[in-house]
């Protein structure tokens, strides 16, 4: 093995450089990666409105807060919780500061189980859902728990969403997580561009207590709120 120490470097360099042509010839073959930014001078405040086996509501100690305060955001919405909170999801979805995108229609955690088509048919499902409860087409996609993989990303880009994630995740869903360890791990991370995710159907377990204070001093540093269209993304 020794005799070919000193050609080895040559030999990883070549296969460095047809890697590279590779990708640069085949670039569907490169792996393509959820939207964490927006392009804008502003933080994306995005919450997942998600209800599996048990009864969801949204948490209206946050929805109350957001719509007194006039804050920009944005929901990641499924068929059930839809379902469920139909009324109240028409009330809010007539707010110009509220954007309602898609989360698909069973919050299947692993999509990346599924075939294809059903992969469509969750995004097409819940979006057809929306066109009859609130009167307009989702277009930006989030993965429940963010599990997703090239033949997921690509199925769900084929529909022509734009699929999104988040910059850095909150921990809400963690009941150990305390409303002050909440703000105090939100203020220190959060920059410009930020897609922030939180929870707004009860299982956001401090973000209640904890969002007034988060959105108060984000403020006050100078950081605004935006909803995801106006991200430019």
């Amino acid at each position: 093995m020794r005799r070919y120490g000193r050609s080895f470097p040559m030999i990883r360099s070549l296969l460095t450089l047809l890697a590279g042509c590779w990708v640069v010839l085949s670039p569907c073959c490169a792996r393509a990666d959820a939207i964490e930014k927006v392009n804008a001078d502003g933080v994306a405040l995005t919450f997942d409105a998600c209800e599996t086996r048990t009864a969801s509501r949204f948490d209206e100690k946050i929805l109350s807060y957001l719509i007194e305060q006039k804050i920009p955001f944005t929901v990641f919405m499924t068929g059930r919780f839809a379902n469920r909170n139909r009324k109240r999801l028409q009330e809010i979805s007539r707010l110009p500061f509220v954007e309602i995108e898609n989360h698909s229609f069973n919050h299947r955690q692993h999509m990346e189980r599924l075939t294809a088509d059903e992969i469509r048919k969750e995004a097409q499902d819940l979006d057809e859902l929306m066109m009859e409860m609130i009167g307009r087409k989702t277009k930006f996609f989030r993965f429940p728990a963010g599990n997703y993989d090239r033949k997921t990303l690509r199925a769900i880009e084929d529909l022509h969403y734009k699929v999104v994630s988040w910059t850095y995740p909150s921990g809400d869903p963690d009941k150990s997580i305390t409303p002050s360890r909440l703000t105090d791990w939100t203020l220190s991370k959060t920059r410009t561009g930020d897609i922030l995710i939180f929870h707004i159907n009860g299982r956001g377990y401090g973000t209640g207590e904890a969002l007034p204070s988060i959105i108060r001093n984000l403020q006050g540093k100078g950081l605004k709120f935006i909803k995801l269209e106006d991200g430019n993304i």
